[in-house]
């Protein structure tokens, strides 16, 4: 048996850390300790994968650049800073 390289899974919580930006550490630690409190029922082990799932995408989100300007004209309407997913989505309209 040959060994394989190891792969980072994106949903590793130090991943999450390394993407995300410093200023939502504390609010990514607070919920995965959380989760992870709660996984100790099995029952609840679910919580804690989809707090990683949510922060992976997050992360994902939150590093690009310009999304702080993005999601700024978003809360204000500014339309025509940021497409709508109305306009990206088909169907969209009709989900909510």
């Amino acid at each position: 048996m040959t060994a394989q390289p190891h792969q980072e899974s994106p949903e590793d919580p130090a991943e999450i850390l390394r993407v995300l930006p410093s200023k939502w550490h504390p609010q990514f630690l607070a919920e995965y300790h959380g989760a992870l409190d709660a996984a100790h029922e099995v029952w609840r082990f679910q919580q804690l994968r989809e707090v990683l799932q949510l922060w992976h995408l997050r992360a994902a989100a939150y590093s690009r650049p310009g999304f702080e300007e993005a999601a700024q004209a978003a809360r204000e309407g500014r339309d025509d800073e940021f497409t709508s997913a109305d306009q990206v989505i088909p169907g969209w309209a009709e989900r909510q």
